[in-house]
């Protein structure tokens, strides 16, 4: 673990979501982190394709960024690599 400094804006936000959201700020950080990551790996899919796709690898094995990268990911679709 370790620490990341955001703004105070950034972290004002983070706040109003994961009360939105039921999460911990950490874990809607977390979560934003992920969807970003995969944004920037797979841009052809939407938003809610990537929260699938972040669905799904938890349910499989976590979501290792090594994990993301070596194995195909699945969409409602099918592979895509």
């Amino acid at each position: 673990m370790g620490i990341v400094k955001i703004s105070d804006l950034m972290h004002e936000n983070l706040r109003i979501a994961s009360q939105a959201m039921s999460r911990s700020i950490n874990a809607q950080a977390e979560h934003w982190l992920k969807l970003g990551m995969l944004a920037e790996l797979y841009p052809q899919f939407t938003q809610q394709e990537l929260a699938q796709m972040l669905i799904r690898v938890e349910l499989e094995n976590g979501s290792d960024l090594r994990q993301l990268i070596q194995s195909p990911l699945k969409t409602p679709q099918g592979e895509v690599q």
